[in-house]
C-alpha cells in the first residue's frame, strides 16, 4: 500500500508492507496531528494502538517508516537521533517497521516542530 506524508513545506510517498500494524494504520487513514521533531526524526501520534510485533527494531536505516508503539506513534527517521551511536538512525525503543519512503528522506528535515502534518492513501 501506497500511502502519501505531506506537511506545509513539503511531501513524500511510503511503500508499506502487509503487516498487522499496516492494515491498522490503513484503517485510521486519513490521518492528521502536529510534527514532532527528536534529532533527525519526524514523529506524530496516529490515534492507532498495536503492539510490538516480532521483527520489532530499534536501529533502522533512514527513511524507514516505523511505528512506536509506546507512542501509538509514526516514526520517521532520516539520519540520527539523540540516541544514535556515530551516524545510525536509532528510535527511541524497538520500533514496528512499516516499509519505507520513496523519495530522498533527508526531505523530512523541512519539517519543523509543531507542523501541521497528514497520511493519506496515495
Amino acid at each position: 500500500m501506497q500511502i502519501r506524508i505531506s506537511w506545509p513545506a513539503g511531501q513524500l510517498t511510503a511503500t508499506l508492507e502487509e503487516t498487522p500494524t499496516g492494515k491498522a494504520l490503513a484503517e485510521a487513514l486519513p490521518i492528521s496531528a502536529s510534527a514532532r521533531t527528536w534529532g533527525e526524526e519526524v514523529y506524530f501520534d496516529t490515534g492507532v494502538s498495536v503492539t510490538l510485533e516480532h521483527d520489532a527494531r530499534q536501529v533502522v536505516e533512514p527513511g524507514t517508516v516505523a511505528f512506536w508503539t509506546e507512542g501509538d506513534a509514526l516514526a520517521l527517521p532520516y539520519g540520527p537521533t539523540p540516541v544514535s551511536r556515530g551516524g545510525e538512525s536509532r528510535l527511541a525503543s524497538p520500533c514496528n517497521v512499516l516499509g519505507s519512503l520513496d523519495g530522498d528522506p533527508r526531505l523530512l528535515s523541512t519539517v519543523r516542530d509543531g507542523d501541521p502534518i497528514r497520511v493519506e492513501r496515495a
